[in-house]
């Protein structure tokens, strides 16, 4: 899973807030600034640490059939249980 711009779209979610709120609240130039920037270094952290999260818990679904890679598949038997189009659509309509 790419996860690449987590952080970036995290950060910029809540900045895109942060801007609303401050316009509804009027807030002075100095205050909004700093807050602006708070809420950005802020959450871009919190889109790391969640990328990570999300890297750690996706490393399972990028190599799902490594542990089958070593096994040998015997072509007659594959040859056995494939279908064809029209016995697949004979089965699946009959029910």
């Amino acid at each position: 899973m790419n996860t690449k711009t987590v952080p970036a779209l995290v950060m910029l979610t809540a900045g895109f807030v942060t801007c609303i709120i401050g316009i509804k609240q009027d807030f002075s130039f100095e205050t909004y600034v700093k807050t602006l920037f708070l809420v950005l270094v802020g959450f871009y952290i919190f889109g790391i640490i969640l990328k990570v999260i999300l890297d750690k818990g996706f490393r399972n679904l990028d190599e799902p059939l490594s542990e089958f890679e070593a096994l040998e598949i015997d072509e007659d038997l594959m040859d056995d249980l494939a279908m064809l189009d029209d016995e697949y659509e004979d089965e699946f309509f009959d029910r």
